[in-house]
């Protein structure tokens, strides 16, 4: 085997030799495949669908066909419900990531891909929030397996469900922050959950952070800059049948959740839009739409402007 040879095969079999020469490809430009392709269009290789927030019912009907038709299913775990596991899969092969690193995940995915199988990658919510789907998608390419993303309903969009509010509310909160907290993969300086709460307008969403809830409400309470009073919703297992809901405020919701012993699995949403209070009526349906340059409703300026039928 030749030095070339070698070093290709030393990148097919090694995850990180692999995403760093994807990285290299990507600089040079766009994927030719971003203008062939949509969401939601077919496409050949390996789907890395987002399994929703739990309900089996909020699973896209597009993934709902891929995981029904699927040999081996790879999916998150308990992260991904049971029972949306039992009620498409039950034909396939089940494999759980937990535990398992890519130098294992990415030769079992392709092995099964080469022989023939369909194979589907199961994440949580929305593989393109906190994922970790694009480094196996790229470890996989390099290998020569093609890949795509298939999008889910993430947990923030299913808590808002089950508050009954919207993330963005006009006079409330014009923005939306998707973020996590400090700890052993984010470090102090890189946390701005602080920045996001004190812009007042924001909705922030913490994801992966259920453990630190009373640490990061301390922190916060530390800011001048941050009301204490600030609304706070915590959703457990959001569309689960066992979901629970908190409510509180930045001075007292970490207490609520430590009293209930939840360390995982919650979507944590800081913020007036939580309530779902206190919000203007929108442009949209007052009138605005309808209205012309000057401000005129041009509904009335269309009929002053059209002859009647029987002039």
């Amino acid at each position: 085997m030749t030095d070339d040879e070698t070093e290709a095969t030393n990148e097919e079999t090694d995850p990180q030799a692999a995403i760093d020469a994807e990285g290299v490809d990507k600089a040079g430009g766009m994927d030719p495949r971003v203008h062939e392709y949509t969401a939601g269009d077919d496409e050949e290789g390996i789907p890395f669908i987002g399994a929703g927030p739990g309900d089996p019912g909020l699973l896209t009907v597009k993934g709902k066909e891929m995981v029904e038709d699927a040999d081996l299913v790879v999916h998150a775990g308990s992260l991904v419900s049971s029972e949306l596991l039992e009620e498409y899969c039950q034909d396939a092969e089940l494999v759980n990531s937990i535990g398992k690193d890519l130098e294992e995940l990415v030769p079992l995915m392709r092995e099964a891909y080469e022989d023939g199988r369909n194979v589907v990658r199961l994440h949580s919510g929305d593989p393109a929030i906190y994922g970790a789907a694009l480094e196996q998608i790229d470890a996989l390419e390099q290998a020569g397996v093609p890949a795509y993303i298939v999008p889910g309903v993430t947990s923030a969009f299913a808590s808002a469900a089950t508050l009954r509010t919207q993330l963005t509310l006009n006079g409330v909160a014009n923005h939306v922050a998707f973020t996590r907290p400090q700890g052993k993969t984010l470090d102090p300086e890189e946390d701005h959950i602080a920045d996001f709460v004190g812009m007042g307008d924001v909705t922030t969403c913490i994801y992966l952070g259920t453990h630190a809830i009373p640490e990061t409400m301390d922190r916060l309470l530390e800011e001048e800059d941050v009301d204490p009073d600030t609304p706070v919703a915590v959703v457990y297992h959001a569309s689960w049948p066992d979901e629970d809901v908190m409510t509180g405020t930045v001075a007292d919701i970490g207490a609520t959740v430590e009293e209930a012993g939840y360390r995982a699995s919650a979507m944590v949403l800081i913020g007036e839009a939580a309530t779902g209070a206190g919000y203007e009526r929108s442009y949209l349906y007052d009138g605005w739409a309808n209205r012309g340059p000057d401000g005129d409703d041009a509904a009335d300026d269309a009929a002053e402007a059209t002859p009647e039928a029987d002039d």
